[in-house]
């Protein structure tokens, strides 16, 4: 800020009048900031109103889309899940469940094939040496826990299942369930070689948590030439006093996605294409 002393004493303008002209400009400035900070705090994931980005051209081809879900489990989605409590908001705010399974249906409805990227960790998992900070919190919480790979005792309705309500599409016999992720990316389970296989390019990706397991399979489906568009409300986060985890998501899908769509606008172009 300028000092009072460095304004000239000869310029035509005394120092009062800068002084005044100065403290005017100053609180004008923290008017529109503090406007600014106040539209952000209303809605924080808006997008903005005058993008710097250039906007997607991605046009979907069903013969070739599908639509990747991560996470659909009781775990993240259901009160009784053992990361509701910093998940559930936003679940809650996004309309989370609602619009996976309206994904899901659409999918079918479209002849888009449906995949799913589930999380599940056996008893061996638990012989790791190090783990990051999610980690630690998802093995202490016991979340995703299956009694082995082979060994659905207990499995039916617990925090590793999937919702109920989206089993029927689930389990049609034409949905591919990927082996298990185990981090957040899928470079260690088989839905590359499944999507490729199948010669699928174009994937619409929902699902949770948006800035780990989805973020994570977005990045790695990008770097494998995949053109991907994130379904924005399909998807939710933690909430925790290091920050909240859907808005750091969103920020990153304007910058790495090849579009970033609403459910509506999503179900659009698959009942469209």
């Amino acid at each position: 800020m300028t000092n009072s002393s460095q304004i000239p004493h000869k310029t035509g303008v005394s120092r009062r009048s800068a002084l005044t002209t100065l403290g005017a400009a100053t609180a004008a400035a923290t008017l529109v900031s503090a406007g600014s900070a106040h539209a952000q705090s209303a809605n924080p994931y808006a997008d903005p109103a005058e993008p710097g980005l250039p906007p997607s051209d991605m046009e979907l081809d069903l013969s070739r889309t599908a639509i990747v879900i991560t996470d659909p489990q009781i775990d993240f989605l259901r009160e009784d899940g053992v990361a509701w409590g910093v998940v559930g908001e936003s679940v809650q705010e996004h309309n989370t469940v609602e619009n996976i399974e309206r994904l899901m249906s659409a999918a079918k409805a479209s002849g888009a094939q449906l995949f799913i990227s589930p999380h599940w960790y056996y008893p061996t998992d638990y012989g790791w040496k190090f783990e990051g900070a999610l980690e630690k919190v998802m093995h202490s919480i016991k979340m995703f826990d299956r009694a082995g790979q082979v060994d659905l005792t207990n499995y039916e309705d617990s925090g590793a299942d999937f919702m109920p309500q989206y089993k029927k599409y689930i389990h049609d016999g034409k949905t591919v369930i990927a082996n298990p992720h185990k981090v957040y990316g899928p470079q260690n389970n088989d839905l590359a070689l499944q999507l490729r296989k199948r010669r699928i390019d174009q994937v619409i990706l929902a699902g949770m948590s948006a800035n780990l397991c989805v973020e994570a399979h977005l990045r790695d489906l990008l770097e494998n030439g995949f053109e991907v568009a994130v379904a924005r409300d399909a998807t939710a986060a933690a909430k925790v006093p290091e920050g909240d985890g859907y808005l750091a998501a969103i920020i990153n899908f304007r910058y790495l996605a090849n579009a970033v769509w609403t459910t509506d606008e999503a179900v659009r172009r698959l009942t469209s294409a």
